[in-house]
């Protein structure tokens, strides 16, 4: 029973502390029986160990672990202090006498010629050599330990040279000093101890290290390079040195030199390596992988279906290590048949029924597992025939044509709301439309201006609820009602507003003018509460001369690029103030375009091209430290990341490619393949696999053809579309985006829309082909999907 009580405790105290908090030095995890919660307290006793040192209260201690014990039963600060002078109070040989004693031992002994170059590590290596020369020259019975004896004939040898330097020091004092362990003699360890002599090693199979931690934990990586008087360990990532950068997540690398990160994300993964200061060839590397257990998703959540059509239930699920799928019906086990009736698709992420019938009416749950967790989630299924008019069936029809599931086309003659699967227009929304809030035409004619349509730059979907769409003409944005399918208010802002992003976490859209046509004013305003049903007006930040800006999707930051400037300015979205400045001077890099991947925290920074020589390669930043880690192989061109992070593709302005890279579980980038395309890219986006889950497919459009490519990223195989119609001039769309978007229908959804110069292609990529051409969209280049509602 009492072991089963210190069981509890200790698993407690593991789970609870070791990997949330750490307790601090001379402090342990106990159960208090009082409350019968794990807490941190004074440790009752150290491991008995031998290794004096100094307290900076003058007292001598038998370790460090009682320095800090002391200090904790004290509540007081005491720290170790690196000095023997507290050993040996009193005595006539101070410290300062001693180590002039040393030096002239050492001095005496015969030097090799050096090349006159500054390297710690070398100098001890000359160091030690010294020193086992004066060790086999003391040691005269060559037992390979000194004692009293030996070193009074040297004494006695050696007197006339001591007693013209130093009257109080003897030889007898190296035993009185560096005797740790008290037995009479020096050995080789003590006497290199003495001479300051560093030792160190490292295990062969120690060499690389690998710790897997579950996101949200805590996680202590361990130096394990050791030797006699080992200096301080530093860490580095990515080639950056943690120990100096006051970091908010890595802010304790403790007694025994381990790093300590508090609380770990995806962006901590990656390869971290420890060594001796100064020592910077013996290293470890330590290879951190991040798991996270499988959050999932089902769609659509309930439908209705007749007997005998087909069904089809979706589950997405992400996690680290990938999460595999299962599924249960009413919660027994699914055994799909060997029958078209039932399958599942795309290892698990599509359930297909070939042909419904009454008994397949139920709960079917999605089961996500890795090794850290479980999620699920249910998609109900209810065939019926639509005679009987039942509540599931009619709530099901109506979601089926409400709002939800369409695309917004924002085009010369207005706004078009487009259900892909029928490619009917579901409505139009003239120009000439009045906005609720004002009664002004939601496109205005222009004085002297012909033919009159309207004009337009940017959208965001803020929540299925609205859509901010810019009108740089107009110095506006209008707010679209997804639900009324109105638009309700317009918001004025600087002149000529071009480019919108939704801060989701902070609910604000940031908004980029140029002032003019030449971009001689540049401001960079945000509306805040843009989900909320009221009147919005834009608020000016205090950011001058911006030329562009970057909101990574799960951070507290954005990041601001100004005219000209080498640099990129970090700043709080909460704050809306700059915290840094990171420097890009030293890589001639004017940036123009940021992408991020939450797998090991990496910016992908695209530089100005000049046209006087070639593109500048990427540029690489390691979100953890803000540091730049240098150029990304020899890549150029804006990056673009897949949803999950694994993939960053990039059309290289240089090889006429697109470059594919990958992140892995460990955190490492690596290249990956190289897509053969020739054509410009105008536009680049993700597509989920339909054969095969945790994959993507890359689309993308070109700038001057006809053409659209499918690119398989698992298998690299490609499929070209052609025939499209050509694209908008670039002169025609002045607004910096892409002159030939692609949209896709959201996580679940098959089809993709991309516009030509008078009307709009619906593609099915699932099938990767076109689907339907709408006509009559003149310049729908502004598009935006709403999603699953």
């Amino acid at each position: 029973m009492i072991f089963f009580f210190f069981l509890i405790i200790v698993t407690m105290c593991v789970s609870i502390f070791l990997l949330q908090t750490y307790c601090g030095r001379g402090r342990q995890c106990v159960l208090m029986a009082e409350t019968g919660r794990a807490e941190c307290v004074c440790q009752e006793k150290c491991r008995p160990s031998f290794v004096p040192v100094c307290g900076s209260d003058g007292r001598f201690y038998e370790n460090h672990c009682e320095v800090y014990r002391t200090a904790c039963l004290e509540r007081r600060r005491i720290f170790v202090v690196h000095s023997k002078d507290c050993f040996f109070k009193g005595n006539a040989c101070t410290m300062s006498e001693y180590n002039k004693l040393k030096s002239m031992l050492l001095d005496m002994q015969p030097k090799v010629l050096g090349n006159g170059e500054q390297d710690q590590q070398k100098d001890m290596e000359a160091r030690r050599g010294l020193v086992d020369t004066m060790f086999k020259y003391l040691d005269v019975n060559q037992d390979g330990l000194l004692i009293a004896n030996e070193l009074e004939k040297v004494r006695i040898s050696m007197k006339e040279h001591l007693e013209d330097i130093l009257l109080e020091c003897t030889m007898q004092d190296l035993l009185r000093y560096d005797d740790y362990n008290n037995d009479g003699h020096l050995s080789l360890h003590e006497f290199y101890t003495a001479f300051q002599v560093v030792q160190l090693s490292l295990a062969e199979e120690q060499l690389i290290s690998i710790s897997t931690v579950t996101v949200g934990l805590s996680a202590v990586l361990t130096c394990a390079i050791q030797g006699t008087l080992r200096p301080p360990i530093i860490w580095k990532r990515n080639g950056i040195i943690l120990n100096f950068l006051d970091l908010e997540d890595i802010n304790d690398f403790g007694d025994d030199g381990s790093l300590y990160i508090t609380k770990v994300t995806t962006i901590h993964m990656g390869n971290y390596s420890c060594h001796a200061y100064g020592y910077e060839d013996l290293y470890q590397t330590h290879v951190l992988q991040v798991n996270v257990p499988p959050v999932i998703l089902v769609y659509p959540e309930t439908q209705a279906q007749e007997p005998g059509v087909s069904a089809s239930l979706h589950c997405h699920a992400d996690g680290i290590p990938n999460p595999k799928l299962l599924w249960l019906k009413n919660g027994m086990d699914l055994q799909p048949r060997s029958s078209k009736q039932l399958s599942l698709i795309a290892n698990g992420s599509e359930l297909f029924i070939g042909s419904v019938r009454y008994e397949d009416t139920g709960a079917y749950t999605c089961i996500a597992k890795n090794e850290v967790g479980v999620d699920e989630d249910i998609s109900s299924l209810f065939v019926e025939d639509s005679a009987k008019k039942t509540l599931a069936n009619i709530l099901w029809r109506e979601e089926g044509l409400s709002v939800g599931n369409m695309f917004y086309v924002f085009s010369d003659e207005g706004i078009t709301v487009l259900q892909p699967s029928e490619c009917e227009i579901r409505r139009h929304m003239k120009r000439t439309e009045r906005i609720v809030a004002t009664y002004e035409e939601m496109c205005p004619k222009g004085e002297g201006v012909s033919p009159q349509h309207c004009v337009w730059s940017s959208a965001v979907n803020i929540r299925d609820k609205y859509i901010y769409v810019t009108q740089p003409l107009q110095s506006r944005l209008l707010v679209v009602d997804i639900q009324a399918q109105k638009v309700v208010q317009a918001i004025a802002t600087d002149p000529y507003p071009v480019k919108l992003l939704y801060d989701k976490s902070h609910d604000q859209v940031w908004v980029l003018t140029w002032g003019d046509m030449e971009r001689t004013h540049p401001t960079l305003q945000v509306i805040p509460q843009v989900s909320v049903g009221e009147v919005h007006h834009a608020i000016h930040t205090t950011f001058q001369r911006v030329n562009n800006f970057f909101i990574p999707p799960p951070l507290m930051f954005a990041f601001v690029f100004l005219k000209n400037e080498p640099a990129v300015h970090k700043i709080d979205l909460e704050t809306l103030h700059r915290v840094k400045t990171i420097s890009l001077k030293n890589y001639s890099c004017i940036p123009v375009s940021m992408a991020y991947t939450h797998l090991s925290g990496f910016y992908f920074v695209q530089c100005q091209s000049n046209r006087r020589r070639q593109a500048p390669p990427q540029l690489l930043i390691d979100s953890v430290t803000d540091a730049v880690i240098g150029p990304n192989h020899n890549i150029t061109g804006r990056a673009y990341i897949s949803p999950d992070g694994r993939y960053i593709v990039t059309p290289d302005l240089q090889s006429s490619k697109l470059v594919v890279q990958t992140v892995s579980f460990q955190g490492e980038l690596s290249l990956n393949q190289e897509i053969n395309w020739s054509l410009s890219v105008s536009d680049l986006i993700f597509q989920r696999s339909f054969t095969e889950s945790n994959q993507h497919l890359v689309v993308a459009t070109s700038a001057s053809g006809t053409e659209l490519l499918f690119a398989d990223l698992s298998s690299g195989h490609t499929e070209e579309l052609k025939s499209l119609k050509e694209p908008l001039a670039p002169k025609s769309w002045p607004w910096d985006g892409p002159n030939r978007v692609v949209v896709s229908s959201g996580l679940f959804g098959q089809y993709l829309v991309t516009p030509s110069v008078e009307s709009l292609f619906v593609l099915n990529g699932k099938q990767r082909t076109p689907h339907c051409e709408v006509s009559d969209i003149k310049r729908g280049n502004t598009v935006v999907w709403v999603g699953e509602v």
